[in-house]
């Protein structure tokens, strides 16, 4: 089994500008879709209504705000890419399986598998040189 610091060996030394620039806007779209959530309380109740008898609505709103408004900076940043990622990961399961339970959109449903493929690669991939897990591990 991999540990993180192989993994974290391996992605520092195949580091290249474009994945950080794929890291940075997946923060970027986190960040953005939280932004969304706050702003549209309404539309993202009505969007998890198939799932209301699973647990409390708040909690879920409340939930995906933070985690995207937060997660989304700590990954443009790369720090605690990781963490951030896996906290994502509840939020994409439920974007996915709302288009089962509810109305089927399917380019909501493309968008949140192909962040979904993307958030995955991130968590064993991890933030990479240019970060700012990397600058403090070097100590700068």
């Amino acid at each position: 089994m991999l540990s993180i610091k192989s993994l974290n060996k391996w992605a520092n030394a195949h580091t290249y500008y474009w994945l950080d620039v794929l890291r940075v806007a997946l923060g970027v779209l986190f960040f953005i879709k939280g932004v969304n959530f706050i702003s549209q309380t309404e539309t993202l109740v009505t969007l998890i209504e198939p799932l209301r008898g699973f647990g409390g609505t708040m909690l879920v709103v409340h939930y995906v705000a933070s985690a995207h408004l937060v997660g989304g900076i700590l990954i443009a940043f790369g720090l605690l890419t990781r963490w951030a990622l896996i906290a994502q990961l509840p939020i994409l399961f439920g974007a996915i399986l709302i288009n089962f339970v509810g109305v089927m959109s399917a380019s909501n449903l493309i968008l949140a598998l192909v962040v979904f493929v993307f958030t995955a690669f991130f968590i064993f991939y991890g933030s990479g040189k240019h970060s700012a897990d990397y600058l403090m591990k070097m100590g700068y």
